[in-house]
C-alpha cells in the first residue's frame, strides 16, 4: 500500500488556509515540534505554494468543498488511506446509531492511535511504526497491526525487550506525566495501559465536524 512520504506540515498549512474562520489548524503530525516555534503553521499561515501579496482572497467556498476539506483533514489527522477510511465509514454506516460519532470510535480506536492517545508515541506515524516493528501486546499477545481496533478490557503492554530502547525510556517518562483521555488508563506500575470504556464524543479532541464527512459520503 502506498504511503505519503512529502513534507507533512503542507498539510496542516493546506488545512489552516481552507479554514473559514482564519483558525490555525494542526494536525500534530509532528508531535511536540506542533507546540514550538518551529510549528510551519505558526511561522507561515499560507497555504502550499500561496504567495502572500497584500490582503488574501479567498474565494468563497461551496458545501461539497467544505464536506471535501474536512474529511481531508480528518484522514490525514489519524493518517488513514483512502479506501482504507471509506470502509471505515461504511462499517459505522450499518451500525445502528449516530453514523458520525461511531465512524469516529472506530478510528479512536485503532492501535496506533491508543499508543498515542496513551502518551507512548510522539505522533501517530511514530506509534504506527512502533506498532509495525511488534512492540506492544495485547492482552498478552503481540500484534504489529496499527489498524487493529480495541475493545473495552483490552489492556496493552510495551515487550519487555522494548522497554530497555532509549526511544521507551523517553517516550515512558512523558506517560507517566501526562493523563490519558478518559476512555483510557494508565498504569505505571506496569507500564501498561487499559481501554475502561468506548470513547464519547465530548471525549474525543478531534478538530472535525463529522456530520459534514457523513454528508459528504451520503450524496
Amino acid at each position: 500500500m502506498s504511503r505519503y512520504i512529502g513534507p507533512v506540515c503542507r498539510l496542516c498549512r493546506r488545512e489552516t488556509a481552507a479554514s473559514k474562520t482564519g483558525e490555525k489548524i494542526k494536525l500534530f503530525l509532528k508531535g511536540d515540534r506542533c507546540l514550538s516555534k518551529k510549528c510551519a503553521v505558526e511561522r507561515r499561515g499560507t497555504a502550499p505554494g500561496q504567495k502572500v501579496t497584500g490582503t488574501k482572497n479567498r474565494s468563497k467556498i461551496s458545501e461539497y468543498g467544505r464536506q471535501l476539506r474536512e474529511k481531508q483533514k480528518m484522514r490525514r489527522y489519524y493518517g488513514v488511506h483512502e479506501t482504507q477510511f471509506e470502509n471505515y465509514f461504511r462499517e459505522a454506516a450499518r451500525v445502528p446509531g449516530q453514523t458520525g460519532r461511531t465512524f469516529l470510535q472506530l478510528l479512536e480506536r485503532r492501535l496506533d492511535n491508543v499508543v498515542y492517545r496513551l502518551n507512548l508515541a510522539t505522533s501517530r506515524a511514530q506509534a504506527r511504526q512502533l506498532v509495525t516493528h511488534r512492540h506492544f501486546h495485547v492482552n498478552g499477545k503481540n500484534l504489529n497491526i496499527p489498524s487493529y481496533i480495541v475493545k473495552p478490557g483490552d489492556v496493552i503492554t510495551i515487550g519487555e525487550r522494548s522497554l530497555k530502547s532509549p526511544v521507551f525510556e523517553a517516550n515512558l517518562e512523558v506517560a507517566r506525566s501526562r493523563r490519558p483521555p478518559d476512555w483510557l488508563e494508565w498504569n505505571d506500575a506496569d507500564n501498561s495501559g487499559k481501554v475502561t470504556q468506548l470513547p464519547a464524543r465530548e471525549q474525543i479532541d478531534t478538530p472535525v465536524d463529522e456530520q459534514l464527512i457523513v454528508e459528504y459520503y451520503s450524496r
